[in-house]
Parts: structure tokens; C-alpha cells; sequence
């Protein structure tokens, strides 16, 4: 006896089974392909994605990659979040690397720029003795020494004598001839900038001299600019800076004094326009909440402040003032004025403060492109910036110069007041390392000297605050 017999209707056929079958079969295949065909789809979806954010990436590493010459090394530098900052906030705090530069500065930028956009113009030519001149408190002297060298010129940097002694020793072993002068406001005709654009203009005056009766002959060319000053010792100019032939052999082969002018000099704007203002929302994705950067001459903000402000003009602009510099009265209440301007106030005779590089107390072409695009700005005092300094290296192990500190004080600052804290995204500059500034702004013993404090917790006390109008 069986115990499971299964009887099958009469209406079961074979060939209903075999319809059955099939119709499971074709069933079980369709399901298969469409499986098939969805997965390569969203395989396919993924390698679209991927390849559009590499072609957003600005640095690809290639094993035939070769750039060309120093030059070739300069942009292009990553964004390093910084940790220690970011996780305590809540948010992402972004550095743009520039100390990578060769030069070892966002200086390395403009310096490219204003020297090939004078060769563009027709203004330079290389390796025929010509002479760059430039005012500096040293990072862009740097910078135009460096690459100057490497283009076929000559440099003469003239700066205050109170700088950190590194970047005198850095601009010698890059073979410029450095003149150190005391500090002076920009209206005295012995100030560093005035000098440098003087030096300039008589760069060729004796050689044209000799022999002529005229001693009024211009050996200046008009440049159809009146920041850029440029000067032959061809005598084949005419009296009023024009040239009858451009092409002319006396004048392409004799050398020339140019006066780079980084403070009005509009290509210092357009080299962080077109150059890292694109780098900075190819490497965000497009994601900027707040670019946070200080001002010394004014294109970084100007140049990466505008360009971020064409691609969403929601993104805040920060200006980050350093003591004794006019900038942040400037922004908040329309004066150039700091309080330490007052007779007998002042340590320093341009910026009163530690920080290098940033700050000042005049408008530049420059400047006036920035300041109607900065949304707010913050004072940040020596002691905030020497502790900044402090707390990056014990906390994130990056030892950066002054007026990175500046910026990241800064970065915090905006963070409190506009009480962020749900992941928005700040980019801000990290000019230089640390390294040039042993002598003066990581020198213990001279800031001791200075009365300026040493402590690192006035971050972790700053980071605490809840949030503010800090």
C-alpha cells in the first residue's frame, strides 16, 4: 500500500505540463536578464559617477606624468581637512595647501602670473639681463626669485628690515639681491614698495645717459598701466614710452627692469580667479559654505571670493584681520583706520603684529576688488594666532606660519557666531609652513620679549564657547 499516491486530474496532460514548464522557464529567464541587465546598468551608472569625479579632480597622478620645469609644480595643491578643528565643530574645515608650492607659498601663484603675463605683453623677454624688482615682507619675493631663475631673470627684493631673518637667508641662496629697509609708511618715498618701483625705473637710466645730451630722454615704456612700470636700456624709445618697432632687435635684446607690483598689479587677482578659486570648487564638488582668508595685498580674497561667489553667491567670504592692520574697520564701519595708528602706540611701522604676510593699512587695486564681496570679518590678536599655531602642531601635527593661524582663528570665529555645527563645508588658505619663522613667530624667547602669551588652550577655550557674536 502506498501512503502518498497523487492522483493527477484527467484535464493534466503532458502537454500542459510542458506549457507549465515553460512558462516557468521563460520566466525564470526574463527575470534573470532584467537582473542582468540592471545590474550592468548600475555598474555602468557607477563608472559614470566615478569618472565625473575624477574629471573634477584636479591632481591625477599619472606614471608618464612629467610637468615642465619648476613651474609646472605650482597650483594644483589638495585640500587637507583639518581634523582636529572639524570634529570638535561639527563641520568640515578645509585647508588649501599652498605651503606644497615650490616656492613654499601661495606667493608661487601670482609671482607665475605677473611674470608670464609681462612676457604675454611683451614686456619681458628672458636671458637678456633683465631685472625684476619687487617690495616684499618676503613670501612673494621668494616666490619671484624662485621662478625668475628659473625664466632667465635677475631679482631685486627690497624689504623691511624687521622680517623674519629666514626669508632673507632663503632669498640669498635663491641668488637675489635683498636691501633691507626700515619700516615706513607707504606715503614716505623710503618705504620698501616705493623703493622697489624707483629702483626699477632708474634700473636703465646711466646706460642711456652715457653720451646723450639729453638727460631727460624716458627710457620708461608706456605700459598702458600705471602699475606697471617697466624700463630699457634701448635707447630706440621715444620720449613718450612708445616704440616705433616692436620687433625691433635693440629693443627685444637689451635688458629691462620690471616692477612686478604685487599690491596693485592685477594679474596677482586674476592668478587666484582663473587658478585657485576653480581649484577649490572642483575639489568641494561645488560644496562651499564659507571661503575664510586673510588680506596682505588682497587678490587671494579678491580673486577666490569672486569666483566662488559666480558659482553660488551664497557662499560667505571671511576676511580674517590681523592686529594693527585698517582692513576690518574698513569692512565693518567704511574707515582705513586701527586704534594702534595713534602716536606712540605702535611696536611695528606698517602692521603693528607678530603675524607676517597679511594685513595693512591702505587700499590696493586689489583690495577695493575684494571688499565688496566680504560678508564678515574677524579681529584676530597675536596671542589667538601664536596658540592656533601651537594647537595645529600638538593636535594635527601641521606646523604652519602665522597667517595660517590667522585663518583657521578665523574659520573657528565665523563657526561659533553663526553657530554651524550639521557638516557645512569652510575652505580657507594655508599660506605657508612654519618654517620661516623660527626667529620671530615660533621663537618663544622673542615672543616673551614681545609680551605676547604662548598658550594653546585659549583654543580649546575658544572652541568651547557656545556659539556667539564672537
Amino acid at each position: 500500500m502506498k501512503l502518498f499516491e497523487l492522483t493527477l486530474p484527467p484535464w493534466y496532460s503532458n502537454a500542459v505540463v510542458r506549457h507549465i514548464t515553460f512558462g516557468i522557464l521563460i520566466g525564470f529567464t526574463l527575470s534573470v536578464t532584467s537582473t542582468s541587465i540592471s545590474s550592468y546598468w548600475r555598474s555602468r551608472r557607477r563608472q559614470s559617477l566615478s569618472q565625473e569625479q575624477n574629471d573634477l579632480r584636479p591632481i591625477e597622478l599619472r606614471s608618464n606624468e612629467v610637468v615642465d620645469g619648476i613651474t609646472g609644480l605650482i597650483g594644483n595643491t589638495p585640500l587637507v581637512r583639518i581634523d582636529s578643528l572639524s570634529n570638535a565643530l561639527g563641520v568640515e574645515i578645509l585647508g588649501k595647501a599652498e605651503f606644497l608650492n615650490p616656492g613654499g607659498s601661495v606667493k608661487d601663484r601670482v609671482a607665475l602670473r605677473i611674470i608670464e603675463d609681462a612676457e604675454r605683453q611683451g614686456l619681458l623677454h628672458p636671458h637678456t639681463g633683465s631685472r625684476i624688482f619687487e617690495g616684499t615682507v618676503g613670501s612673494t619675493g621668494i616666490s619671484i626669485a624662485t621662478i625668475a631663475k628659473a625664466r632667465g631673470y635677475d631679482t631685486t627684493i627690497i624689504m623691511p628690515d624687521d622680517v623674519a631673518q629666514e626669508k632673507v637667508n632663503a632669498l640669498q641662496a635663491l641668488g637675489a639681491d635683498v636691501q633691507r629697509v626700515r619700516p615706513a609708511s607707504i606715503v614716505d618715498k623710503k618705504q620698501y614698495v616705493n623703493i622697489a618701483r624707483r629702483a626699477a625705473i632708474e634700473f636703465g637710466r646711466s646706460d642711456i645717459a652715457k653720451g646723450l645730451e639729453d638727460a631727460h630722454t624716458n627710457h620708461e615704456l608706456n605700459t598702458g598701466s600705471a602699475s606697471v612700470v617697466v624700463t630699457t636700456t634701448s635707447s630706440h624709445v621715444n620720449a613718450e614710452g612708445t616704440i616705433d618697432d616692436p620687433m625691433d632687435e635693440d629693443l627685444l635684446s637689451k635688458p629691462r627692469g620690471f616692477f612686478a607690483d604685487q599690491f596693485e598689479n592685477r594679474s596677482n587677482f586674476e592668478a587666484h580667479y582663473d587658478g585657485t578659486g576653480p581649484e577649490i570648487w572642483r575639489q568641494t564638488n561645488s560644496h562651499v559654505d564659507a571661503f575664510v582668508s586673510g588680506a596682505g595685498t588682497g587678490g587671494t580674497i579678491a580673486g577666490i571670493g569672486q569666483f566662488l561667489k559666480s558659482k553660488n553667491e551664497e557662499v560667505q567670504v571671511v576676511l580674517a584681520d590681523p592686529e594693527g592692520s585698517g582692513l576690518y574697520n574698513k569692512v565693518k564701519h567704511g574707515v582705513m583706520y586701527d586704534r594702534r595708528e595713534a602716536e606712540g602706540t605702535k611696536r611695528r611701522h606698517q602692521v603693528d603684529t607678530v603675524v607676517e604676510g597679511i594685513g595693512i593699512n591702505r587700499m590696493t587695486n586689489n583690495i577695493d576688488l575684494g571688499i565688496p564681496i566680504i560678508d564678515d570679518v574677524f579681529r584676530i590678536t597675536d596671542v589667538e594666532a601664536v596658540a592656533m599655531s601651537r594647537y595645529l602642531v600638538h593636535n594635527d601635527g601641521l606646523f604652519l606660519g602665522s597667517s595660517s593661524a590667522c585663518n583657521l582663528v578665523a574659520c573657528v570665529k565665523f563657526i561659533k557666531k553663526r553657530r554651524w555645527q550639521e557638516g557645512q563645508t569652510l575652505v580657507t588658505i594655508l599660506c605657508d609652513s612654519g618654517n620661516r619663522h623660527y626667529s620671530k613667530y615660533r621663537n618663544d624667547e622673542y615672543l616673551r620679549k614681545a609680551n605676547i602669551l604662548v598658550d594653546r588652550s585659549i583654543i580649546d577655550d575658544l572652541i568651547a564657547k557656545p556659539g556667539s557674536g564672537v
